[in-house]
């Protein structure tokens, strides 16, 4: 399930309503500690109901009893809190960037309890060969958060069909339909974590899930672009509190619109990209350090901030790139909000002023303030919290699939 409602509405069955009930009391314990009493009160629920529900929730592994709730300033003693158990099932996100590999686990709290990353060059790798490192990245991270993991997400930096097991194309990794979740059971059986081979695995495109974290922790607001970059140019598009996906799930591909229809040529096979003035290989090489290896966000902000005038001429000259694509899907989108995430969060202080400037000039036939360009507090962090508190929110959504 790559997202997190609930299942369809169908036939009213006794097991049906059973696990709509288990449902909607979790969620409402989920959102912060409550009395049996108030789980009641809320859901419209009997109080008998709730409890037989907060049994079933406790003996799962899902709900533990806190202590005595709030007071609520009823007359009688106050009943005991139920709230989310942070030894039950957890959420288990794995990452593959150009330059990376990542594997976190959260707890149903959504508070991370191991966090593995690895600098390792992907470009052109076999991915047997990425996937039997992430295996053991992600076996350590499972040993590290001592919890039981109940679903596994990777994120990886390109298209994912809306099956979520097939990565259709990755240009910056050089992978063309690859069976990313076929791929890495292999892997994981082959690493000695079978338990995790056997969990249920999904994959979605890395912005995506950046912009699934943004709207889940950054605080952003229920319509916005989320806009980010590692190796190249991704977004995600949020509207009344959901991501846009578009008919196939390949909604989102910034990177890929034409700022200049006669410029270079991309990896894609068109030309004149965003990718190609705002992408990795563009601003290094604007920059004048094309062929550096390494982390090129950390060393264009370090160069940066030293004053290197080549490097901040390079920033100004993405951000200005980017300002022009972001207006274009201003104007067509009407976000809240444009947030700058991923790694351009880091480098926001040189991309700015030119992206404000390109919004201000271009976005012109409805209001729009600088201050609705805004910088994720994420930064690159988001991809691999989105896929590893999808898994917690989707039980949360419906526990009882964990029975399923």
């Amino acid at each position: 399930m790559r997202e997190t409602e609930r299942p369809p509405a169908g036939p009213a069955s006794q097991q049906g309503m059973r696990r709509s009930n288990l449902a909607l009391v979790l969620g409402v314990i989920a959102r912060s500690p409550r009395s049996r009493a108030e789980v009641a009160a809320e859901t419209g629920l009997t109080r008998a109901a709730v409890s037989s529900l907060a049994e079933q929730l406790i003996g799962a592994g899902l709900v533990v009893e806190e202590g005595p709730a709030a007071p609520s300033g009823k007359v009688g003693r106050p009943g005991t809190a139920l709230g989310l158990d942070p030894q039950g099932p957890g959420g288990l996100g794995a990452e593959i960037g150009v330059e990376h590999l990542g594997a976190c686990v959260v707890d149903l709290r959504g508070e991370v309890r191991a966090w593995r990353r690895q600098e390792i060059r992907n470009r052109d790798r076999r991915p047997a060969a990425v996937m039997a490192d992430l295996a053991e990245l992600l076996r350590r991270a499972a040993v590290d958060a001592g919890l039981r993991p109940a679903g596994l997400t990777l994120a990886v930096p390109g298209l994912v069909g809306t099956g979520g097991g097939v990565l259709q194309r990755a240009a910056n990794l050089g992978w063309l339909d690859v069976s990313i979740a076929a791929e890495l059971r292999l892997a994981l059986r082959a690493a000695g974590a079978e338990q995790l081979a056997e969990l249920p695995m999904d994959a979605d495109n890395e912005a995506n899930l950046g912009g699934l974290a943004e709207l889940w922790l950054g605080g952003a607001p229920d319509d916005f672009l989320h806009v980010s970059a590692e190796a190249g140019v991704g977004s995600a598009i949020v509207v009344d509190g959901r991501l846009l996906r578009g008919a196939r799930g390949y909604a989102g591909e910034l990177g890929h619109v034409p700022i200049r229809p006669d410029g270079p040529l991309c990896a894609c096979g068109a030309y004149g990209c965003l990718e190609q003035y705002a992408g990795e290989t563009a601003v290094m090489r604007a920059a004048g350090l094309e062929g550096v290896r390494g982390d090129w966000v950390a060393l264009l902000a370090e160069r940066a901030e030293a004053g290197d005038e080549e490097v901040r001429a390079a920033l100004a000259g993405a951000g200005s790139a980017l300002g022009t694509a972001s207006a274009g899907a201003v104007n067509l989108l009407d976000p809240a909000e444009v947030v700058l995430g991923g790694g351009y969060a880091q480098l926001a202080p040189w991309l700015l002023p030119a992206m404000r400037a390109e919004l201000a000039a271009r976005v012109t036939v409805r209001p729009w303030s600088e201050d609705r360009l805004t910088v994720s507090r994420l930064g690159r962090r988001g991809p691999l919290l989105g896929a590893a508190v999808g898994v917690v929110r989707a039980i949360v959504a419906d526990p009882g699939r964990l029975e399923a």
